[in-house]
């Protein structure tokens, strides 16, 4: 299941050690982001591991330790649900502005798959679970393990 617009990635993992770090907030939600990122990298053939963190915010701390351990891909998966203070806007900037730099100081891939909602009926609706219009989690995995293999490609110079 693609959101309008995503692209439907069919990824080869072979070879590849991938890390899900998911956060504990909203488990029914993570949970289902979850199944999605686990169902992709199953069908991939990639070797994966779960770790849990407290919440988002926690996340690029994690994920860099990850690929600090020879992960060649992360997949991040959280939920941010917005309340009646700043604090939806400050842990959504902290966790997109911390994976976007442990991507690019580590030169590898961090799958996205943190939602920023208005409600929670906006995860149910995306996390792939029955009745889900969307799975965040498939496509997060999707996106590491094709970007693992394009970085692959263009450090051996077979990118074409």
């Amino acid at each position: 299941m693609s959101g309008a617009g995503s692209p439907s990635i069919a990824v080869d993992g072979t070879g590849l050690r991938i890390v899900i770090v998911a956060g504990r907030w909203h488990d029914v939600i993570t949970d289902g982001l979850i199944a999605g990122a686990t169902r992709v990298l199953e069908a991939s053939g990639a070797s994966f591991s779960l770790v849990r963190v407290p919440g988002s915010f926690e996340l690029p701390v994690a994920c860099k330790v990850a690929l600090e351990n020879g992960a060649d891909a992360v997949v991040a998966l959280g939920v941010i649900i917005r309340g009646g203070t700043p604090h939806f806007e400050y842990v959504s900037a902290a966790a997109t502005d911390g994976l976007t730099r442990v991507a690019l100081d580590a030169g590898k891939p961090v799958g996205f798959g943190v939602l920023t909602l208005d409600d929670e009926q906006q995860g149910l609706d995306r996390a792939g679970l029955p009745g889900s219009k969307e799975d965040k989690g498939e496509e997060a995995a999707s996106a590491a393990i094709a970007t693992a293999q394009v970085l692959r490609a263009l450090r051996s110079g077979s990118a074409g």
